[in-house]
């Protein structure tokens, strides 16, 4: 029997993993597919993007956890479940038709994109390593270009920085950021009286609306006390040109913006011919079977994670996109899986919740714990980094992740700005340019030489 995961994020890793573990010897085979050969564990990107992780040390290598899986580097395209076929476009840009016996649902998710002016062509997403490592590339170059021009608005938009969204992806990765440019200013003694300003938007009536009200409260004023502008109940209406205007009338120039207003299927979810709800996602049951139009499980076909609506047994309503659901539906879908194999009763997906964990930037932090328990500051802060740092997958990552922390409280930060890493042949290209002053090769005159039979000027 074969078993096609598609995806490699939290569900489709832990899925296959377990069911590794709980088909080893059996001769089932499971085949992985994901666009790049490695697990990203997004609860530590904001750290990453501040430097207080190295970015590769966020990344779990794929291969090396999953020791019995046939991993393929692509993106599955379309699939055909009638027919137990998918189409796969593979890392060397070929087709791959793929046959399998049960399929697991779990290419998770992209940035919800609104229809704002301008906002595709200036806002940068904060989902992945390579958004992440970019937004820290452009924060530090506009401290480099504010520090070197003298016009006094330009500077004022270059120390701007707009983040849209004020939930944990919004609100973690500007707490962490505005550490780091407060750190660095330092070293910039043509900025020694400057402040950059830093703007929230947020449409609800508050920030983190997941927490306790008094903790949200509570992180809000944090922010405010650090200089942060937090607008509630604002829209982003434009960003053409550079210029953000607010839905509350305020109008100001910036040129960093930052869209982490929440996420959407990946279009995948669309290419399956499976039933959608009204937000793209596929329809499971309380198992993560698949449903068809009748509302029956579809033999063979699961999903899980934020592609699919996962009802929460509780409140009845789809489970949220966090982290915490994606591994436990992961594990109660191969459990599931395997049981059908097997020929025994599946078990429905029930999550306690476990409590909620925000950083604010260094030492700071809120957490809301089982129980009633509220914890501010420090503590919540340290209860974060244990906690994410425990569920890291490997040891070697932990380790590594470790150190990180170690060196950053023992050495200043890192204020590098490596942008030229995501132009990796521009200075080749640069050198491969004729220098200034020569003529382009179509127009230049073939050399002279003399032709010794006849002792007269020839052309070759």
């Amino acid at each position: 029997m074969r078993i096609l995961v598609s995806g490699g994020g939290f569900v489709g890793a832990y899925a296959a993993l377990r069911l590794e573990r709980r088909l080893r010897g059996s001769g089932h085979e499971v085949v992985l597919v994901n666009p790049e050969n490695y697990l990203q564990y997004q609860p530590f990107l904001p750290e990453a993007a501040s430097g207080n992780i190295e970015p590769r040390h966020v990344v779990v290598p794929l291969r090396e956890v999953l020791r019995r899986t046939r991993l393929v580097v692509g993106e599955v395209e379309a699939i055909d479940h009638g027919a137990r076929r998918a189409r796969i476009r593979t890392l060397a840009d070929e087709p791959l038709d793929l046959q399998y016996d049960a399929l697991v649902l779990a290419p998770g998710s992209v940035s919800r994109v609104l229809p704002v002016p301008g906002l595709a062509d200036r806002a940068i997403g904060f989902k992945t390593i390579a958004e992440a490592i970019h937004l820290r590339n452009v924060v530090l170059s506009r401290l480099e270009a504010a520090a070197d021009t003298t016009d006094p608005e330009h500077r004022r938009a270059l120390l701007t920085f707009v983040f849209v969204g004020g939930g944990y992806a919004g609100v973690e990765a500007l707490a962490e950021l505005e550490d780091l440019v407060r750190a660095a200013l330092r070293r910039y003694p043509e900025l020694h009286d400057v402040h950059p300003r830093w703007v929230l938007v947020e449409a609800a009536a508050s920030l983190l609306p997941e927490l306790d009200a008094g903790l949200a409260r509570y992180a809000q004023a944090l922010l405010a006390r650090r200089g942060v502008d937090v607008r509630l109940e604002t829209r982003l209406d434009s960003a053409e040109g550079g210029v953000m205007r607010l839905s509350d009338g305020d109008v100001f120039a910036a040129e960093t913006l930052v869209w982490t207003t929440g996420v959407r299927p990946h279009p995948l979810t669309a290419q399956t011919g499976f039933p959608v709800d009204d937000q793209g996602r596929i329809a499971t049951d309380e198992y993560l079977r698949v449903l068809d139009e009748a509302g029956e499980a579809i033999p063979g076909a699961w999903a899980a994670g934020d592609c699919a609506a996962v009802p929460d047994p509780v409140t009845g309503r789809p489970c949220p996109p966090t982290a915490q659901h994606a591994l436990r539906q992961a594990r109660c879908l191969a459990d599931n899986l395997v049981a059908t194999i097997e020929g025994r009763p599946l078990r429905r997906f029930r999550y306690r919740n476990r409590g909620q964990l925000v950083s604010l930037g260094r030492y700071r932090g809120v957490a809301q714990l089982p129980g009633r328990i509220r914890i501010r500051g420090f503590w919540a802060w340290w209860l974060h980094r244990t906690y994410h740092l425990a569920m890291m997958p490997t040891l070697n990552r932990r380790v590594r992740i470790a150190l990180d922390w170690t060196v950053t409280l023992l050495f200043p930060r890192d204020i590098t700005a490596l942008g030229s890493l995501q132009r990796p042949r521009e200075a080749f290209e640069r050198a491969a340019e004729p220098p200034p002053g020569t003529l382009p090769e179509s127009r230049r005159r073939a050399p002279v030489t003399r032709d010794p039979g006849t002792a007269r000027l020839a052309r070759p």
